[in-house]
């Protein structure tokens, strides 16, 4: 039996290809990795609960996940609160190390 002692790949990262992405990919990249930070967020703050006994039941918990999905978005696509632009300056830095 054979022992996997770490999980990293063991083939150089291949810059060329990171560098040859168009900025608005990275762009929209960001924005959706802040979009789901928010989604997360938002869910922890208890967004899309029924604010009464009286709520939508059963549809209203299974399809409360996409509104709140949809909110998130809406909110990074304004600017949202930052992370998106952290994470597009570490990416540029990360290409221009050559990492």
């Amino acid at each position: 039996m054979t022992v996997v002692s770490s999980f990293a790949p063991t083939l150089p990262p291949d810059t060329e290809m990171r560098a040859a992405l168009p900025k608005a990919t990275k762009a929209s990249t960001a924005q959706e990795f802040e979009a789901v930070f928010l989604a997360e967020m938002l869910r922890a703050a208890g967004a899309g609960k029924a604010a009464s006994i009286f709520g939508g039941g059963v549809g209203e918990d299974q399809f409360s996940s996409f509104l709140i999905d949809e909110y998130a978005r809406k909110m990074a696509a304004r600017g949202g609160i930052g992370i998106a632009e952290m994470v597009l300056r570490s990416m540029a830095q990360t290409s221009k190390a050559g990492i």
